[in-house]
Parts: structure tokens; sequence; C-alpha cells
């Protein structure tokens, strides 16, 4: 997939924002990270999950399966790995937070990486991961063709337990960060999913395209 950052996630395609930013501090804050403590962005892609973290006192590195991907983070450590075909370019112990976005579900057996992380992370360290909800976006899942294996509440809750990590949490989350302060008004963007048909509104398209944000602890 050595094109698809400079294909499908082009600056012209999907500009650069601010959410990254809002997400890392509001995961910092929320699951009580640390300045100082290492994480990895695993599925770094543009770097910009890993740069929020960054921002926010934490040791980055960021591993990618296209090669581009180091050249849009030049400012960190990223490599490049091939996860179909080789470990995680770390040590055992390595982290003490692994962060993975929208990455797990481009794997036909998302087992390996999971594996990998528990393998990676620190006793008491911490598998933050989102990945889209398969129960709303199951419509248009597959519009991205390198898409291989959709995730629900369950089945992301299941393969966090199996891996062995504990304290697990998973929850349907939507990507609008005013819930996040506000988490009451879920119910005006359940209804606005509900009524509005799919759009390139921001407040439409993120209403409609939940994400699942899980949680555990390496036992």
């Amino acid at each position: 997939m050595n094109d698809y950052l400079k294909v499908v996630y082009s600056a012209g395609k999907r500009p650069y924002t601010q959410y990254p930013d809002k997400l890392c501090r509001y995961l910092f804050d929320r699951f009580k990270l640390r300045p100082k403590q290492r994480l990895l962005d695993l599925g770094c892609g543009r770097g910009e999950f890993a740069k929020g973290f960054k921002k926010l006192g934490l040791e980055v590195c960021g591993v990618d399966g296209c090669d581009s991907a180091s050249s849009l983070s030049s400012d960190m450590e990223i490599k490049i790995a091939d996860f179909e075909k080789e470990r995680a370019p770390y040590d055992d112990n390595s982290f003490d937070i692994v962060f993975c976005k929208s990455f797990i579900e481009h794997f036909y057996y998302p087992e390996k990486i999971v594996k990998e992380v528990y393998r990676i992370v620190k006793t008491k360290g911490k598998l933050i991961l989102m990945t889209p909800d398969w129960e709303s976006v199951y419509k248009i899942f597959y519009e991205d063709y390198t898409h291989r294996t959709p995730f629900t509440v369950s089945s992301l809750r299941d393969i966090y337990a199996i891996h062995g990590f504990e304290d697990i949490t998973v929850e349907k989350f939507r990507q609008l960060p005013f819930l996040w302060k506000f988490p009451v008004l879920n119910a005006v963007s359940s209804l606005i999913s509900f009524i509005c048909p799919r759009s390139k509104i921001k407040l439409i398209r993120f209403s409609k395209e939940i994400m699942l944000l899980g949680f555990g602890i390496k036992d």
C-alpha cells in the first residue's frame, strides 16, 4: 500500500485540520496519560496524531506500512514495517501506550496486530484503539477497498480479552469534539444520523460514521 497515503489521504482529498490535536487532548485526559510516557502510534500515516501526542509531552514513535509515512513526519522517529509479513520493529515491553486509529481493520488477521501490541507494551501499559463501527458504517465500509476486517463492540472487546488485556472498555464514539464535552447532545447527533441523508457536512457525516473506541491494560 505504498501509494495509499498519497492517493487516499492526500492533502487535497483530506486537508489537515485541528481534529487530531483535539482528539489527542481528549484521550490524554480521559485515559490519564502523562508527559514523558513513551507512546507508539501504530499505523501513524501522515503523523497527525503522533504530532498531537508529542505536543502534550509524550515521547512518541510511529510505525506504518507506507514508505511515504517517514517523509511526512521527518521530525520524529518513524519506522516502516509490513505487518502482514513481519513483527513490529521494537523490543518487548518498549512502550507505555500504544495508540492505533483506523488501522486494524486493514488486516485479514488483526489478531496478529493485537498480539504484537501485547508484546511491545509494558506491564500495565495501555492500548487505545479506534476502528469503524460495523453496525453504523456497513453500507460504506468497503468503499475503502483496503478494508479487510470489520468490528463490532463485542468483537473488539473479545480481541482485547483473548490476547490478555484487562480493564477493557469498548464504546461507540462520534468524532465530534463538542459531544465529548456535552455527551447529552449525543441524542441530537443520533437524530441527525437517522433523518439526514449522507453528506460531506462534518456534523452529518460524523453523526453517521461512528467509530469504536477501545481501551485495555496489559496484565
